[in-house]
């Protein structure tokens, strides 16, 4: 607990010294004188003023403009009555350092130079005849005196407005940390986030055509539900090793677990990604250039998931039809083009396949809206400050089309 007077008190007390140091002084200096108007002449008005002008301090932080106001106008009328010369001013003194320093700057310094004008004028009339002429040294003391209380105040208040900007740039710096803080963690979230919509999405689409198929050829083709069913294995093993991937980096890197983790997915696993859209009935072809440079990862591994999720959709929403996938790596952007038939029975096939799901998100054969996959690729391709477009063909099927800068850019808004 601070043992330190509250403000209030503190002028309290100021005001009572200065008041006993304006009295008492002023009767000490000119004791065994004989002045030209004594303290108790006009009803004691010498006594009045220096106290009021002493009290008046005690409320100086709350009215500033008005306790100079009054602090002046009594040292005016003291003076202009000629009341014998003493320490009368140090509440003057106060109040001109108060209305500088606890001002509001420009207005203040206005106030206070008018004041000390008007004071100084008076003052220099007042003392017009005074005796001796060595006197008037006292009354340009108390000009210049009056002029340093409001330099000094300015001067605490600029240092006060410094250090609160100061202390206002600091939090801001602080908040701007946290808020940076912040967002690289939510875009982290978001990323990891993505990563296993479209690795999840891509692996219970895949698992659910081939249990379909293992139910419906369960009985009369065991080969093919075995190699459904192996499938499946294979599809869920993979999908394990790239969550393995995606979340180990929620971990310490000197975690024993990271010699077991799986490379990053990118251009290199479309072959995969292309051989497991065939075993889920898709007639899949990849047209791939050789890139002349080896791609950014961010780049490969954008391109891998966008191929990931439009097979997914068309796996999901369309079923078996003709797939085509095309990466044409140039010198600036890489650029990819998945294009689907759409929704087709194929030559033999059996209605009752449940390869032959509902539709497709382009609105063939149905009403259904674009799902969160569409607005996932977008969303990587804007990133990476790339391009993303994805509609139905004018003679059936869908084209999802990506064009990916191999530079640095940044996010499309």
């Amino acid at each position: 607990m601070s043992s330190r007077l509250p403000v209030a008190a503190q002028d309290v007390l100021l005001a009572l010294f200065i008041t006993v140091m304006q009295v008492q002084g002023t009767m000490i200096r000119n004791a065994g004188e004989v002045v030209q108007r004594p303290l108790a002449d006009l009803a004691n008005l010498g006594y009045v003023l220096l106290i009021l002008s002493g009290v008046v301090v005690s409320v100086r932080r709350r009215w500033p403009v008005p306790v100079f106001v009054t602090a002046a106008l009594a040292s005016l009328v003291y003076y202009g009555l000629d009341f014998p010369d003493g320490p009368g001013w140090l509440g003057l003194f106060v109040a001109l350092y108060t209305l500088a320093a606890h001002g509001d700057g420009r207005r203040s310094l206005v106030i206070a130079g008018v004041g000390t004008s008007v004071l100084a004028i008076g003052w220099l009339v007042a003392a017009a005849d005074i005796e001796p002429r060595a006197a008037i040294g006292w009354v340009f003391f108390r000009i210049g005196a009056s002029v340093m209380s409001a330099a000094l105040g300015e001067s605490a208040r600029s240092r006060q407005v410094i250090a609160a900007e100061a202390q206002e740039r600091a939090e801001l710096a602080e908040r701007t940390r946290e808020e940076e803080a912040r967002a690289r963690v939510d875009a982290e979230r978001l990323r990891i986030a993505r990563e296993v919509h479209d690795t999840v999405a891509h692996a219970i689409a895949i698992i659910n055509v081939q249990s379909g198929v293992t139910a419906h050829v369960l009985d009369k083709r065991p080969e093919v539900a075995r190699e459904a069913l192996r499938a499946i294995e294979q599809t869920s093993s993979r999908a394990l090793r790239e969550m393995r991937a995606i979340l180990g980096v929620l971990r310490d890197d000197d975690s024993d677990d990271n010699e077991g983790r799986g490379p990053y997915p990118g251009l290199g696993q479309i072959g995969e990604l292309a051989a497991k859209a065939r075993e889920a009935g898709l007639d899949i072809e990849v047209e791939e250039a050789s890139p002349a440079a080896p791609l950014p990862s961010a780049v490969g591994g954008a391109a891998y998931r966008i191929v990931q999720e439009s097979i997914t959709n068309v796996v999901r929403h369309v079923g078996p039809t003709r797939v085509t996938v095309t990466l044409n790596p140039g010198a600036e952007a890489l650029e990819i083009r998945v294009t689907d038939e759409g929704r087709r029975a194929a030559a033999g096939h059996d209605s009752a396949d449940p390869r032959l799901p509902a539709r497709h998100p382009s609105g063939t054969g149905g009403s259904a809206k674009p799902r969160h996959g569409i607005a996932g690729m977008r969303e990587r391709c804007r990133l990476l400050g790339g391009e993303f477009d994805a509609g139905p063909l004018p003679g059936g099927g869908f084209e999802v089309k990506a064009r990916l800068p191999l530079a640095p850019a940044g996010p499309r808004v």
